[in-house]
């Protein structure tokens, strides 16, 4: 069964940290390209960074730029976003997604809360 699963979200002061993990099963995510979403209330979806298969080719949201860190361990099919500097405006549900041609694999999300 194809699951993808996120965890480590929660309640964090501005300027806290937290790392997320998106964890796989049923699938490799070798050759996935692996993306973090997040979406604040009424607001769309947004990418917040990807990474491809060859782990070298990295992208951010401008906004996460230099705070945000994405990295990925093919061995164990996990995932990390490490979130550093947080800000009220970084609140939202974070999602992970898995994507290779036509197979497209989203997690439930994982809450981030960030407020004082």
């Amino acid at each position: 069964q194809v699951q993808v699963v996120e965890s480590g979200g929660g309640v964090v002061q501005p300027g806290g940290s937290l790392r997320l993990s998106c964890e796989a099963s049923g699938f490799s995510i070798g050759m996935y390209t692996m993306s973090w979403y997040r979406q604040a209330p009424g607001k769309e979806r947004e990418l917040v960074a990807r990474i491809l298969s060859d782990a070298l080719t990295i992208s951010y949201a401008d906004s996460v730029k230099d705070r945000f860190t994405i990295s990925r361990n093919n061995a164990i099919n996990i995932v990390n976003l490490q979130m550093n500097s947080l800000q009220p405006e970084d609140t939202g549900l974070y999602f992970c997604n898995a994507n290779r041609s036509r197979n497209d694999y989203w997690g439930q999300g994982t809450q981030v809360t960030v407020s004082s």
